[in-house]
């Protein structure tokens, strides 16, 4: 079970980071260790040739992993990202992304993630995905 549920994540997002508002990032699964959300894109998200940009894919991966601590700690709102590494496999069609992270590393101080990008374009979507992530965040003591 995890220490947060969806409500309480996207609130936390909405209030402490209100300029992820623009992102349209939505949770649909959340567990330990594990989280699933969807970005719903729209223009703001594409760059020129109809596709979603990088800094979309990076911003979504990002956030992914921060939620994925909180969830599963409960705490852990100073964590700050301290590597990010990105893959982008695939060109996304200009449709709904979902992600998926898994944290395979949760220490005191560290936590290691990957996140999985898929377009929701209408084909069997987690047969091919469009972009890896993998993080690592550093998690100050909780207070």
């Amino acid at each position: 079970m995890t220490k947060k549920t969806i409500a309480q994540l996207e609130a936390f997002l909405g209030e402490s980071f209100p300029q992820m508002n623009d992102l349209n990032l939505r949770l649909e699964e959340v567990r330990p260790r594990y989280l699933r959300a969807r970005v719903a894109t729209s223009e703001k998200n594409l760059r020129p040739g109809g596709t979603i940009s990088g800094p979309t894919m990076v911003a979504m991966a990002d956030v992914m992993v921060y939620l994925a601590i909180l969830a599963t700690l409960g705490h852990g709102e100073q964590a700050v990202t301290t590597n990010l590494n990105i893959n982008f496999m695939k060109r996304p069609e200009p449709a709904d992304l979902i992600a998926e992270a898994r944290l395979l590393k949760l220490g005191r101080r560290l936590a290691v993630g990957d996140v999985m990008i898929y377009s929701d374009d209408g084909s069997e979507a987690t047969d091919h995905p469009v972009a890896h992530a993998t993080l690592t965040y550093a998690i100050p003591s909780p207070s």
